[in-house]
């Protein structure tokens, strides 16, 4: 067919009375056509339509046969696939924020006389509440875009309505602000989809020692059993510092072997924080086995392995996992896609949100101030420290957490406690 058409269309300059032409073609079979004694029906039309031209058959190879499977092919490359963040990247927010401000205090200035009062503009022609946070007017629908950025961005991953409000608080302010967060958490579907419900433990706590530095004492635990990856992870490692509440989640396969995992812990967690003093872990095999004690006392590190059955040893794991968990679900719910690839997202976010223990966010804790987000850029100017400066400012934010820690355990402790007794009581008069 496409000899036909080829020849057809050449026909002036290819038919006999005109000259010889050269036929070169990929069908190996073809060159000997001239020369079969035996042709069935179609290759008889061939040679009929042949006999009107002067040609001769070579055969080409096909990856050589360049110029003619350019013309004659249609080649369809494989798109490449390149996982994108789907951010709606907000960069001109502060210019939002200005326009919206000035045309609210140029057409309602009667009735903004009792706040202008708290208001100062700064240098960047934005009013600011205290001149600190940036007062939001919902002109234009802007609150609810600020609250959807902080609430569903893969920086921020659906937090609750408590941290969202400590993130927000300190860049922006508006009337009502924690009542709007706390309706517009409610309000999200997938926060209703995912997140776990709340039962109150019974038994009485028993703390454990307070720690007295950056990632001395941790926690960690497994969460298994999770779909597999096109990488193969099925399994997360969820370590967190008892001090600064911040964790890491690494990925893996159930079925590494004991020396895998020790490289991983070597390379993940040694390597950025040093050897802690004591690990507190649940009685899983690998926590219980040989090599991980002699690995961990070669490294001076000592072991405390919960009791059986009694989860609330390793709460602070247990906590940061169901947290973990539900931030998980709402990625692949929003974004989809293999549950490994938002993982290193949802560990910025949630060492980035403000957490309550410490009433701060963990990566203030750990390096004495928040990361930047989206929503929440502000400029951190020229800061010069040096030498002393930044160990003392450094000693300061650690006395602090630890105080924060002592105020928070006793209220605690105290709620468990009571809460336990009365469980008691009432297990006792049925």
């Amino acid at each position: 067919m496409l000899f036909h058409t080829s020849l057809t269309c050449q026909r002036p300059c290819t038919c006999k009375s005109h000259s010889y032409s050269t036929i070169y073609t990929d069908h190996k079979s073809l060159r000997y056509v001239f020369g079969q004694k035996e042709l069935n029906m179609r290759q008889r039309r061939w040679m009929e339509m042949l006999s009107d031209y002067d040609c001769d058959i070579q055969y080409h190879a096909g990856k050589a046969n360049v110029l003619a499977d350019a013309l004659s092919r249609k080649y369809h490359e494989k798109p490449k696939r390149v996982c994108s963040l789907k951010l709606n990247l907000q960069v001109d927010l502060n210019d939002q924020i200005r326009k919206t401000q000035e045309s609210v205090i140029k057409d309602d200035t009667e009735k903004l006389k009792g706040m202008i009062k708290e208001l100062k503009q700064g240098t960047d022609g934005i009013w600011r509440f205290h001149e600190k946070r940036m007062w939001i007017h919902n002109l234009g629908n802007l609150r609810h875009r600020i609250l959807e950025e902080a609430h569903k961005s893969k920086y921020t991953i659906h937090p609750g309505s408590d941290k969202m409000f400590q993130d927000l608080r300190k860049n922006f302010w508006w009337i009502g602000m924690k009542k709007d967060i706390a309706v517009y958490v409610s309000k999200c579907l997938t926060c209703s989809q995912v997140k776990a419900e709340h039962q109150k433990p019974s038994g009485l706590l028993q703390q454990l020692e307070m720690p007295v530095w950056k990632w001395e004492l941790v926690t960690m635990d497994f969460v298994t059993k999770l779909p597999k990856t096109r990488k193969g992870n099925d399994t997360i490692w969820v370590i967190v510092d008892r001090l600064t509440k911040s964790g890491h989640f690494l990925p893996m396969k159930e079925t590494f072997s004991m020396e895998q995992l020790a490289k991983l812990y070597v390379n993940e967690i040694v390597s950025l924080h040093g050897i802690p003093l004591s690990i507190v872990s649940d009685r899983d095999s690998r926590f219980t086995s040989h090599f991980w004690s002699s690995f961990q006392k070669s490294m001076g590190t000592k072991l405390n392995l919960s009791t059986a059955y009694y989860p609330q040893t390793d709460g602070q794991s247990e906590r940061t996992i169901q947290t973990m968990e539900d931030m998980l679900r709402a990625c692949v719910i929003n974004f989809g896609g293999n549950w490994d690839d938002h993982l290193p997202l949802i560990e910025f976010s949630y060492n980035n949100s403000y957490h309550t223990s410490i009433n701060v966010a963990p990566f203030e804790a750990l390096y004495g101030r928040k990361s930047r987000t989206l929503v929440c850029w502000a400029e951190l100017g020229e800061k010069q420290l040096s030498g002393p400066e930044i160990v003392q400012e450094t000693t300061d934010k650690i006395i602090q957490v630890k105080e924060r820690l002592k105020c928070h355990t006793p209220k605690n402790q105290s709620w468990r406690d009571r809460t336990g007794n009365f469980i008691a009581q009432r297990k006792q008069i049925s």
